[in-house]
């Protein structure tokens, strides 16, 4: 019953997130700075902040990671449709003029036609795949940690029997699929940061479980990892 309900979930999510990342897609980048474009920056930063509600905020480590992460998102689109630094900065340092993100390197090496093939076939649609995967992640990880924490016990069925932080995973793969879809100089120095941000709040959750449930939270913690799911399992995770 629990799989089945956890199916009709996907479902629902997918059915959701799908039209509205499309919609998202819909405008193409723009710097005129005009009150649509602004009000595009706002719409994805209120989108992409909402994920936010599904994680607790308990600890001040949590809130400045979560700092950062909208940081991330606002920067992002501010740049997209606002205020292009990156352009800025290889117009005035190269005499470069159309440089609008990092991806646009490409273009003078594989020629502007190619490289909009590319971009639009490959780079946009796998952005926005990676982004997905990402929200599927944290809404399914806050649906079996929020049980978790009801019954006061350990999660270790559906995704935290794969890894043990999904919803970090969940945020870093949204900003790593932003990246992808519009990599500046300032996200991409950002996420590195959001990185290292995440494995500490990860470090010292694991400290605190270990803590807390003792024993069992150390088998647990040998056979799941924390971030990448093992290809081959180790051993049998306690219940």
């Amino acid at each position: 019953m629990g799989k089945h309900n956890d199916l009709i979930l996907l479902i629902v999510v997918i059915a959701i997130i799908t039209p509205i990342l499309y919609f998202l897609s819909l405008k193409p980048f723009s710097f005129k700075g005009t009150l649509l474009d602004w009000s595009f920056v706002a719409i994805n930063v209120v989108f992409f902040s909402i994920f936010l509600l599904f994680i607790p905020f308990r600890r001040k480590v949590s809130r400045k990671t979560s700092s950062v992460y909208v940081a991330f998102v606002v920067a992002l689109y501010a740049e997209m449709f606002g205020v292009p630094l990156t352009m800025y900065f290889f117009a005035s340092v190269f005499g470069q003029s159309d440089i609008f993100s990092l991806e646009f390197l490409l273009a003078p090496l594989v020629g502007p036609y190619v490289f909009y093939v590319i971009y639009n076939s490959f780079i946009f649609p796998a952005s926005k795949i990676i982004i997905g995967i990402g929200i599927i992640l944290v809404i399914f990880g806050w649906k079996q940690i929020y049980k978790g924490q009801k019954e006061n016990k350990i999660v270790t069925d559906g995704i935290y029997k794969v890894i043990r932080h999904p919803q970090y995973l969940g945020f870093l793969l949204i900003t790593g699929g932003l990246l992808v879809q519009w990599p500046s100089i300032f996200t991409a120095i950002l996420w590195p940061i959001l990185v290292f941000m995440y494995y500490r709040l990860a470090k010292k959750e694991d400290s605190e479980c270990e803590k807390e449930f003792g024993e069992q939270f150390r088998q647990y913690k040998s056979s799941v990892p924390g971030f990448l799911p093992r290809l081959r399992k180790k051993s049998s995770v306690p219940q």
